[in-house]
């Protein structure tokens, strides 16, 4: 365990970093929605434009198991820190450069394709931010408070959201929509460079992750280690898997398809959405470390399981919540949603950190953590709109979020439980082979 002050220090590192992918996500989807249609796409009819510009934003999706894959390989081989530190600066660099962007009226045809590119980049950033910001906080925590300290990086998805909210919230109250078009939409990308300074800062203060030093040390690193994931650790990848796809499904029906749902379905302003969203998003700054810290002292398995088990029963009444038009209502709704995600996604990392040993930790943990992001949330909104539109009724999404949480109450039935389990390489082994209900 590194000292108190130390800890600290990299869960601040670990925090930023999420904040800053998140606050990234929240821009690029709202920037898609709003002005990449007509700037990056103007030759083609409105509607098309910007499912264009939407499908630019689904790259990022398909970039991040590779970049899961590769920086794994590079943070199990090289360093926990030294791939955070690149990580961050390929996510900073692409976001300030997409701001910086030339427009199809100044350059044609090569504006698209490189904001694509741009798009690419951030999604291979993104794809290995996320375990090594989690692995530090772990294998730097105290045994006793490894969840705690695990959810701070998941506390970037609700920091960053309302960060860009408040960043959008000054520019439109500040702005023209003339002048939002023409430069006003650069400032919030051009600003995410700022984080990157900050957070580079911080994270080359840091100490590298001591278990990762001994691991180093005693030569005992893998030349592939992703191939030894799947060779002695394939029960653990499919259970992060599982454990994740259930959550992902949840969180993206709670937050990204309820605007679509509440204006399209509801016919409210999408701000009335959006409220909720935020407010539920406040919430989750206290209650996802409140959860970790409590599957520090219950276990990981049951407060996760609480939480599946909550949102399974929620997202049946979440939609009849939603069609009474009240926004208090609404915002009751989705603050309770955003409660049983945050029971799940507190334990979450710890969870699927523990599952590998040491020197394969890096790519497990990332390989099954983005993989399921690609089945979880990127398709949760589509299968959601395809569903009501096929059936007609938002009870169908209701059955599709429970089949998928079905999924994650059953792998965390097969996961070990290893809260109050040394965190060494040896241990590790032995959780992996222990995958019996405890």
């Amino acid at each position: 365990m590194a000292p108190s002050r130390s800890v600290s220090r990299v869960i601040v590192a670990s925090l930023i970093g999420t904040s800053l992918e998140w606050y990234d996500f929240f821009l690029y989807g709202s920037a898609a929605a709003l002005v990449f249609g007509k700037l990056f796409f103007p030759t083609f009819a409105p509607v098309t434009a910007t499912l264009l510009a939407f499908t630019t934003y689904a790259i990022g999706f398909v970039a991040r198991p590779l970049g899961g894959i590769v920086f794994g390989h590079f943070g199990d081989r090289v360093g926990r820190k030294t791939v955070l530190v690149v990580t961050l600066l390929m996510m900073g660099i692409a976001t300030a450069l997409i701001g910086a962007l030339p427009t199809y009226a100044s350059i044609g045809a090569a504006a698209p394709v490189l904001l694509v590119a741009l798009r690419f980049v951030q999604g291979l950033g993104l794809g290995g931010e996320w375990g090594g910001a989690v692995l530090m906080s772990v294998e730097h925590a105290d045994e006793r408070r490894r969840g705690f300290a695990a959810s701070w990086p998941q506390v970037g998805v609700p920091a960053g959201n309302l960060l860009a909210a408040g960043v959008l919230w000054v520019l439109s109250a500040t702005l023209s929509d003339q002048a939002f078009l023409s430069w006003g939409w650069r400032v919030p990308f051009l600003l995410s460079a700022v984080l990157v300074v900050v957070g580079l800062w911080i994270r080359l203060s840091i100490s590298e992750s001591p278990l990762f030093a001994s691991v180093a040390e005693s030569g005992q690193k893998v030349r592939l280690p992703l191939l030894e994931v799947l060779r002695r650790h394939p029960r653990g990848l499919l259970v992060a898997m599982g454990a994740r796809i259930g959550t992902d499904v949840a969180f993206y029906t709670f937050v990204v398809y309820v605007l679509t749902y509440v204006t399209g379905v509801v016919k409210l302003p999408r701000e009335a959405g959006l409220a909720a969203v935020l407010v539920g998003s406040a919430f989750q700054l206290v209650l996802i470390p409140l959860f970790g810290a409590l599957s520090d002292r219950y276990g990981r398995r049951p407060v996760y399981l609480a939480g599946a088990l909550g949102a399974a029963v929620w997202v049946f009444a979440f939609f009849p919540l939603l069609d009474t038009g009240s926004r208090p209502v609404i915002i009751l709704a989705v603050v309770v949603a955003l409660l049983t995600h945050a029971a799940m996604y507190g334990p979450q990392a710890a969870l699927i950190a523990e599952l590998f040993a040491t020197e394969l930790r890096y790519s497990g943990a990332s390989m099954g953590y983005q993989v399921a992001g690609v089945f979880g949330g990127a398709l949760a909104p589509i299968i959601a709109i395809k569903l009501v539109g096929w059936t007609g009724s938002a009870l169908s999404v209701s059955w599709y979020v429970l089949a998928m949480l079905a999924i994650t109450v059953v792998a965390l039935l097969a996961a070990p439980e290893t809260a109050h389990a040394a965190l060494d390489r040896r241990a590790a082994r032995a959780a992996a082979r222990q995958y019996t209900p405890a």
